[in-house]
């Protein structure tokens, strides 16, 4: 085979930084155009079979071996954590809540991973302890901003998400592994996917062809860009750089989100909210920094 030049690799990896910060920067605007047509699980269980359908598709094609039924008993946790506690939430806070904050929330994942890989002897360094009171001390300062104070159920939903995106990713890479590459991530959004929607049915929700276009581009969106090139960009790296670079989405998301959010969006943020999102950046940024 032949190996790519060092250029050639970092370009790749550029390109990737990019898919990573500002794709997964903008989907959570994405979504909040999205609501206006769709309730929020039917919209990310469509969302996530789509994606996950199409992805499993491309796998197959290209004789990729198809997931064992352990590893589909894996992607069922690992998805109705991620994504259905996860993504589904985060959908559900969004109807009350702005977008660009509640990204803000979801930096602190994180500092949450670390926690929750306590009970598996990953002990974090100092640095690391810093970073996760910092963060948290943010989240804190966040949720007695104006935005969460008047959604007290956004606040509940956006701690039960996050915990679900940090209990499931730390289960995926220690006791729950999926199939290797794109068909284990293509598992894992159908099997999430497959619950939201019966997330859905069960509560009621009423889905209607009747939606308006924004929200259709926006559906769209999420599964072409969000789903598809966004996440396979993040496995991309993982491969080809540190994880510090991988992860580094993290605290640029909430800056593009929220600066979107207001932009594009029509929301509001104030200057507590602003302090308060720097706090939980820094906190990440301190995290990431501690570690090796």
């Amino acid at each position: 085979m032949r190996s790519l030049r060092p250029a050639s690799i970092d370009a790749l990896i550029w390109g990737c930084l990019a898919s990573t910060w500002f794709i997964w920067g903008s989907t959570y605007l994405a979504i909040k155009f999205a609501l206006r047509g769709f309730p929020p699980f039917f919209l990310m269980g469509s969302r996530f079979v789509v994606a996950g359908g199409l992805l499993l598709a491309y796998t197959l094609v290209r004789g990729v071996a198809f997931p064992t039924p352990i590893q589909w008993r894996n992607a069922l946790v690992v998805g109705v954590l991620m994504l259905g506690f996860g993504m589904g939430g985060t959908a559900l806070a969004e109807v009350s809540v702005q977008s660009g904050l509640v990204v803000a929330f979801i930096a602190v994942t994180p500092l949450l991973v670390v926690l929750a890989s306590l009970p598996f002897g990953v002990r974090p360094r100092r640095a690391e302890v810093v970073g996760i009171l910092v963060g948290l001390a943010g989240v804190i300062m966040l949720t007695q901003g104006t935005g969460f104070r008047g959604s007290p159920l956004g606040v509940w939903t956006m701690a039960l998400a996050c915990s679900g995106w940090t209990l499931g990713s730390v289960l995926s890479q220690r006791t729950l592994p999926l199939a290797p590459g794109p068909a284990g991530f293509a598992s894992e959004m159908l099997c999430g996917g497959i619950v939201l929607l019966g997330v859905s049915a069960l509560s009621g929700e009423h889905a209607t062809l009747a939606v308006p276009a924004q929200a259709w581009l926006a559906w769209g969106y999420l599964v072409v860009f969000g789903s598809l090139i966004a996440f396979n960009a993040y496995m991309l790296l993982l491969s080809r750089a540190s994880g510090g670079i991988a992860t580094s989405y993290t605290y640029v998301n909430p800056i593009i989100a929220m600066l979107l959010g207001v932009t594009l969006g029509g929301e509001h943020v104030t200057g507590w909210e602003w302090l308060s999102a720097g706090v939980v950046l820094a906190g990440v940024v301190m995290l990431l920094a501690g570690r090796r």
